[in-house]
């Protein structure tokens, strides 16, 4: 079937803020244009642009009609026709997920399109990382179009700046302390993370403090590992022989833990090589000022040798529990028991 042919139309539609807006965007002010890219590899924030632009399309357009194409298996005409103007007059909302396996045939079409956008529809395009595209990613970006970067958020510093925006959003507070507390407790996916943000801003009745994240959040495993990790480093075996029995007791996995004492080893090694302030040192290694504070403290006494030792324990402990040892547990608690003893040799 030949699609319709379109009106070359350009001017932002009805209700958008493609008129106003160009360039970057924060993905939390994502907002309907004739064209909006939504780049990057961290999903669940672009799941949230996508559902910004959705949800103010649909306050300002009264009658939204939603069509969703795949860029993988797409095929020829299928964009020109879903833009094609509405026997009913609605404005339309079309997103394309999958650009960066996209078929030449989208590539083709969406180069058309995107040239002369229609003025009543508004065109998400989702491309998740990688070459493939760059054409096309190239020309939307030079029209102006917003472009919303979705990149994953690796540093802590990146996940308590989200909890606290998360918060900040919801008209609810968070002690600062208890932020850290969530981002070690489910900070390792962003989804689970903003999943407890919500969790609490519904829960909780007042500011929410370490002592509720704790309540919520101090079974998971990566609070668990920490805590194990925490009690080696300060030379107190007993502590964490007896903390990593109980987690092994409720099904926690050795690996987690080896990986938390790693990281530790790591940040005192980091800190112990930095000089200046915690708040420079803390910019210079995308880190937490407080994480510097703590590292700084703990680093105290312990010696190039000391710390070589535990790291080497820590490593060898890292290889037997992904499949060189017959027993993992007990290569943690060898690992433990070198850590906390390079810990009291200090």
């Amino acid at each position: 079937m030949t699609p319709p042919a379109r009106t070359g139309r350009s001017q932002a539609p009805k209700g958008s803020a493609g008129a106003r807006s160009a360039g970057t965007v924060d993905w939390r002010d994502a907002a309907p244009a004739p064209v909006v890219l939504v780049t990057g590899p961290e999903d669940y924030l672009a799941a949230r642009a996508m559902d910004a632009v959705r949800a103010k399309a649909r306050e300002t357009a009264g009658e939204l009609e939603v069509t969703r194409l795949e860029a993988g298996t797409y095929a020829g005409g299928e964009l020109l026709m879903a833009a094609s103007p509405s026997l009913f007059g609605e404005s339309k909302l079309i997103e394309v997920h999958g650009l960066e396996s996209m078929s030449e045939e989208f590539l083709r079409d969406a180069l058309a399109y995107t040239s002369a956008p229609e003025a009543d529809v508004v065109l998400v395009l989702r491309h998740g990382g990688g070459t493939r595209g760059k054409k096309l990613l190239d020309a939307v970006k030079a029209s102006g179009a917003p472009v919303v970067d979705c990149q994953a958020l690796k540093k802590d510093a990146d996940k308590a700046a989200f909890v606290l925006a998360e918060f900040r959003g919801s008209g609810r507070r968070i002690e600062r302390e208890a932020v850290d507390a969530l981002v070690a407790a489910v900070g390792s996916s962003l989804a689970e993370l903003a999943a407890a943000c919500s969790q609490l801003i519904l829960d909780a009745s007042s500011t929410v403090d370490a002592a509720t994240v704790e309540k919520y959040y101090g079974g998971r495993v990566e609070a668990t590992a920490f805590k194990v990790a925490d009690a080696a480093l300060a030379g107190q075996k007993a502590k964490a022989l007896s903390a990593f029995r109980h987690a092994l007791e409720t099904g926690v996995d050795p690996v987690p833990m080896v990986a938390a004492i790693a990281a530790k080893l790591r940040t005192l090694a980091k800190v112990a090589g930095a000089r200046g302030s915690a708040q420079s040192i803390a910019r210079e290694l995308g880190m937490q000022p407080w994480l510097v504070e703590q590292a700084q403290r703990d680093i105290r006494g312990w010696t190039p040798q000391s710390l070589a030792l535990a790291i080497r324990a820590v490593a060898e402990a890292d290889a037997e529990v992904k499949g060189l040892a017959r027993d993992p547990a007990y290569a943690v608690e060898r690992a433990l028991s070198a850590v906390s003893s390079a810990a009291r040799a200090r």
